[in-house]
């Protein structure tokens, strides 16, 4: 992977909505993967953080989400 590539992995791992599944399907990187690649391109504490954060959240695994994948929309947005 070259740099951009990883710098989305991260980007996409720290973000909530998105799925290990759709890192999976882009990059081919399975949660395992994402785990590893965190691991060796962050800083201890920062890769403990995000562990914190991910683990048990049932938003970056598709099989324990309780809602549609979708876009959030503002009721405000593209009314200029």
């Amino acid at each position: 992977m070259n740099e951009s590539d990883i710098s989305r992995v991260i980007e996409m791992a720290w973000e909530d909505r998105t799925p290990f599944d759709a890192i999976e399907a882009q990059f081919g990187l399975n949660e395992q993967g994402v785990k590893q690649l965190m691991r060796d391109n962050l800083k201890s504490s920062s890769y403990q953080s995000w562990r914190k954060r991910v683990q048990g959240r049932s938003t970056k695994h598709l099989a324990k989400r309780s809602f549609s994948v979708g876009r959030h929309k503002s009721h405000d947005q593209n009314k200029l």
